[in-house]
């Protein structure tokens, strides 16, 4: 796999790709906007309804919503200092706040991409899950159930708290504003200007979570409101963690890897069109082509795969990233955790995180 990776023509494959990197502003905010839509109209039915089918559907339907508008701050992260700005704005307004998942949050996904990190410890989306023991993978889903009080207290507590001293407001900003997976991780701080646009993004979040809490201390909402929130997060939350365990192999030796050995170590899903694409929406089904070329927007995601394909010689590293659907590719990683498949089976080796 590893001589595969270093023959691949990564220049071949961009000029096969060359006409699908035009982003379309008009497909973005039509579907975040209907998405949201969505979202927020089955979510309030779900919170106000008494116990029925009605009930039981709104939530399904709320959670998948919001797991795809979440979704977008993927997107966001992707584009370029004057890109869409509006739409950046719109998307922390309507979803970014009121979720608690502000966009700087993930602004650090970039170094999920960079050669000299990805894989290592300074990557905050990759974890030797593929390398066992099957406890690491366990741990890592419970951690589903804690992280919406943990967002609670990020910007309920930690966000006034950080203003009081400036190294308290750095240690908040490294450690407790990433979302990532990696715990080892700490980012790395931006200019002034910057930190100016995280500042008003923790104050709204504050402002946002504030009355959330007081309906329920003073009597307004009983404290199953508080509850079937909580239900709500951890499903939206579940399934982006889930999605994620099949992003990768995730058995990387946590050496700086290559572009093509990050293809390499990176999966596509082929799956079933409409349940692929619940779980994997925005196109994240096609992982191991976003890391190919990360610019590609969502929208062309899904017609270069099919250029790629076949145009691509058969056996090659890219062909060797598709598996036929979700349960295949969490069943290998499965194997792997266990020890139940041969050394390197379509991966490398684990990392070594120190």
């Amino acid at each position: 796999m590893a001589q595969l990776a270093q023959d691949f023509d990564i220049r071949h494959a961009r000029r096969l790709l060359k006409h699908e990197f035009v982003r379309r502003p008009a497909v973005y905010w039509a579907d975040m906007l209907i998405t949201t839509a969505i979202g927020y109209g089955c979510a309030a039915v779900y919170l106000s309804a008494p116990w029925s089918p009605l009930k039981v559907a709104c939530f399904i339907v709320a959670g998948l919503a919001l797991f795809r508008v979440g979704s977008f701050i993927h997107e966001i992260a992707h584009m370029g200092k004057g890109v869409m700005t509006g739409f950046k704005i719109v998307w922390n307004i309507c979803c970014g706040i009121p979720l608690l998942m502000p966009s700087y949050l993930y602004d650090c996904h970039i170094d999920h991409h960079a050669i000299p990190s990805y894989g290592t410890k300074h990557d905050g989306e990759y974890l030797p899950l593929g390398r066992g023991p099957l406890f690491r993978i366990l741990w890592y889903l419970g951690e589903v159930l804690v992280i919406p009080l943990l967002a609670v207290v990020r910007f309920l507590v930690l966000t006034p708290i950080s203003f009081c001293h400036p190294k308290l407001r750095t240690f908040v900003l490294q450690r407790c504003s990433s979302y990532v997976m990696n715990p080892w991780y700490r980012r790395e701080l931006p200019v002034k200007e910057q930190r100016f646009v995280w500042a008003l993004l923790d104050w709204a979040c504050f402002v946002r979570v504030v009355p959330m809490v007081t309906v329920v201390l003073i009597g307004t909402q009983p404290w199953t409101h508080w509850l079937n929130l909580y239900l709500l997060a951890v499903y939206v939350i579940g399934l982006n963690w889930t999605r994620n365990l099949v992003a990768h192999t995730y058995r990387n030796e946590g050496e700086p890897m290559s572009h093509g050995e990050q293809l390499a170590d990176s999966i596509n899903i082929r799956g079933v069109p409409v349940m692929t694409e619940l779980l994997f929406p925005l196109g994240l089904r096609y992982h191991a082509l976003h890391h190919l070329f990360a610019g590609l927007p969502y929208h062309s995601l899904g017609r270069a795969h099919r250029k790629l394909m076949a145009k691509l010689p058969e056996g090659s590293v890219y062909h060797r990233t598709v598996r036929p659907g979700f349960f295949s590719a969490l069943a290998e990683l499965w194997r792997n955790a266990t020890g139940k498949s041969p050394a390197g089976e379509r991966g490398v080796s684990a990392p070594r995180y120190s």
